[in-house]
């Protein structure tokens, strides 16, 4: 996906190719964000002003260039469900037309006037994505999935913030799924972020540039040359590196897309100097676009961007932009040029936002992968269609909008309102689902026993039209929490302790419990708290998502599991636990495994004189149960899953047999009674996705979880425990 920003004038103004017919406004004017216009360069003017001149001018066939970048956008999303290229076109032209006006203002000798860049450029950007951002919340209210709306919900914010990269990277969303469906509404707002972060880094390298020109009084150019060829290279080797390890995180990585903003600015200080004649633009021109057509259809993307790859597109429109306007009737910047592609052109930064919640919404509501060719069409058309009126009715007249541009604090006013609304919107919505989950857990107890119902001789006494809890729209963010900040008084080396929490303190606590692991560890936090009520433990908790508390040889290839691994051992060291208790097991959709270097790890604890308990994993489905029980209903067999570990025995019960200090705890049968994986137990849905048990489920095991810890401690002649009732 691309972001496309919208069109302004002041930075439309780019270098004529020598030769070139002129076209208006002549190619010395340059209509500058402060509306100053920058004399053409006479016989006697100075060096600067002849390189403020070579830096001017205005060629309608770079807006021409944004809409055919656009549609090649769109249609891919819409009938290929592929990537284009198009996102690494438009962070070139940003930072190309950037790079130009910022060199016309150094050599021009005018201020920079960094703040009111800043906030011309936001105040510019934030009306119409206001207008997306409210009306998407809008059709995310009545149109998606409720178990998706609190995730979306934070989407929309973080897409007004600049954000939302950020916020996919993390989640690891697969920008290639090929179901587009499951995709977020705001997915496509990720380039804009990633774009709204160059925006406030770029100027400071112009502000570098200026400062020695002012020092020196020589050219700004060699130095922004080093610049950006410094920057061009460590983010492309950063790029291609992390594509090759991370991709998925690397796609959405600010870091590593650096490199296409610095190609862009270095294409802009390279423009002017290059001479190329009518034949030879209009071969370049030609096939430029065919390169760039050809990008998503002979590229096999995924795994692959943003790496090297990425610069077929980039080079592609490079070659467009430097064959200029040719003069030539069969010059394909002629097509560029014409007027209604010019104005499609103007429009392409709605366009780019319109599209996009509009073909996720109608496959959410055809439940459809993708969009049929009747469909498509009919979406690219409204798509147009809106965008051309958004342009029209929303965005143009806040351009014309002068009551802004008079003070810097009144732009600021637009920036802190548009930012406002989103916020506040979702904040306000957020208040309302939470305070009515308040008011529904209040009687969990009695509408809501969980695993509790599978007790011998339970009777349910609550209300039989109770919901069922977590309300799907908190499914998402059910999750078992991990506690407050790692205490003061675990002496843990700083690099360590954002594993750290502490689940439940305890004053002169009868014993300390530390419980280490991955997110399937995390996930019994609160039946082990119950536990640890009953019995004044204190709980601390060093636990990472997607690691494993084995052996060095057997964790990801990630640096935060490695340097999490690191300090698992002087997380022991720190905490002196008399009890640990870690993930027995590991399960994927195929089946359960017992990892070797687990009973290394549990060995050496067992040798320190402390007690380990190994959970078994559950089972791991390739869909969300929940999923499935809000779209089909509770009872819907086809939610109604199962896994091969089912019937089986705990593969660490051999050990638990053989080594003193190991017990093994067996959960499985209240995950999945009578080997039935159901969505939902005792009116609480156990899943909160496709292999995350929810913490109010795991709350409501705490009974059975208590008395089958002591009991395997006890078999295994350990101390006995005080059960939760």
């Amino acid at each position: 996906m691309a972001c496309v920003l919208p069109p302004d004038r002041s930075l439309t103004t780019v270098p004529q190719a020598p030769g070139s017919p002129t076209t208006a406004p002549a190619p010395w004017t340059d209509v500058s964000s402060a509306g100053t216009p920058t004399a053409s360069a006479s016989p006697g003017s100075s060096a600067s002003d002849t390189r403020v001149a070579r830096y001017s001018g205005f060629r309608p066939e770079v807006q021409g260039l944004r809409a055919v970048a656009v549609l090649l956008v769109v249609v891919y999303h819409v009938f290929m469900g592929r990537v284009s290229g198009g996102v690494d076109i438009f962070l070139l032209i940003s930072a190309f037309f950037m790079t130009l006006s910022f060199v016309r203002r150094i050599e021009g000798g005018r201020p920079l006037g960094l703040v009111r860049y800043w906030l011309h450029t936001f105040k510019r950007l934030l009306p119409l994505a206001t207008v997306i951002i409210l009306g998407t919340l809008a059709l995310v209210a009545f149109v998606f999935p409720r178990t998706d709306v609190a995730e979306f919900r934070s989407q929309g914010v973080a897409s007004i913030l600049y954000l939302e990269n950020w916020t996919l990277a993390a989640n690891q969303v697969d920008y290639y799924a090929a179901d587009h469906s499951t995709a977020s509404p705001f997915q496509h707002f990720w380039s804009l972020s990633v774009q709204g972060q160059v925006f406030l880094v770029w100027p400071l390298i112009f502000a570098l540039a200026w400062f020695v020109k002012r020092r020196t009084g020589r050219s700004c150019v060699p130095v922004l040359a080093g610049c950006f060829g410094l920057v061009f290279v460590a983010s492309l080797a950063f790029s291609v590196v992390t594509t090759a390890s991370r991709q998925e995180f690397a796609y959405f990585d600010t870091r590593a897309r650096l490199w296409e903003f610095a190609l862009g600015s270095l294409l802009a200080l390279a423009v002017p100097y290059l001479r190329v004649g009518r034949g030879l633009g209009v071969l370049l021109g030609w096939a430029g676009f065919v390169s760039m057509v050809l990008v998503g259809i002979l590229v096999d993307v995924q795994g692959a961007f943003p790496g090297w790859i990425a610069l077929w597109p980039l080079l592609s429109a490079a070659a467009i932009i430097v064959a200029g306007q040719t003069g030539s009737p069969i010059g394909f910047d002629r097509f560029l040029s014409w007027g209604p592609v010019v104005r499609l052109g103007d429009a392409a930064y709605a366009l780019y936002l319109v599209h996009w919640p509009l073909l996720i919404s109608y496959l959410v509501l055809r439940e459809r992968p993708e969009a049929g060719p009747r469909s498509g069409v009919a979406l690219v058309v409204l798509s147009v269609v809106l965008a051309l009126a958004l342009t029209r009715w929303v965005e143009a007249p806040m351009k014309r909008w002068a009551w802004p541009e008079a003070r810097k604090w009144r732009m600021g006013l637009v920036i802190v309102v548009c930012m406002g609304l989103v916020v506040a919107t979702a904040g306000a919505w957020s208040a309302v689902e939470r305070h009515r989950t308040q008011q529904l857990t209040w009687n969990a107890t009695e509408n809501n026993p969980g695993a509790v119902s599978l007790l011998p001789g339970f009777q349910f006494a609550g209300d039989p039209e109770a919901p069922t809890l977590p309300l799907p729209e908190d499914l998402s963010r059910s999750a078992a929490e991990l506690g407050g900040a790692c205490p003061e008084d675990i002496e843990l080396p700083e690099q360590f302790r954002q594993f750290c929490h502490e689940t439940r303190a305890a004053e002169n606590p009868a014993e300390t419990v530390l419980v280490t692991g991955n997110s399937h560890a995390q996930h019994w936090l609160p039946a082990i708290t119950a536990l640890a009520e009953a019995n004044n433990w204190r709980v601390v908790n060093y636990i990472q998502p997607g690691c494993y508390y084995t052996v060095a040889e057997e964790q990801p290839p990630f640096e935060t599991c490695d340097r999490w691994f690191e300090g698992t051992q002087p997380m022991v060291g720190a905490v002196h636990p008399g009890l640990m208790f870690v993930q027995g097991t590991f399960t994927n959709v195929d089946g359960e495994f017992w990892k070797a270097g687990l009973e290394t790890r549990v060995r050496d604890l067992v040798s320190q004189g402390i007690d380990v308990v190994g959970i078994r994993d559950v089972p791991r489905f390739s869909q969300p149960p929940s999923e499935c029980a809000v779209e089909n209903g509770e009872d819907a067999p086809q939610c109604v899953g199962t896994h091969p570990m089912l019937g089986t025995e705990d593969p660490q019960q051999t050990l638990a047999e053989v080594l003193p200090g190991f017990s093994a705890v067996d959960m499985t049968d209240v995950i999945c009674p009578r080997e039935q994986c159901r969505p939902v137990i005792g009116n609480v849905y156990v899943y909160l996705d496709d292999d995350h048990i929810t913490g109010m489920y795991s709350a409501t095991t705490a009974p059975i979880f208590a008395q089958r810890t002591a009991e395997a401690m006890s078999a295994d002649g350990g101390v006995g425990l005080d059960v939760p009732r």
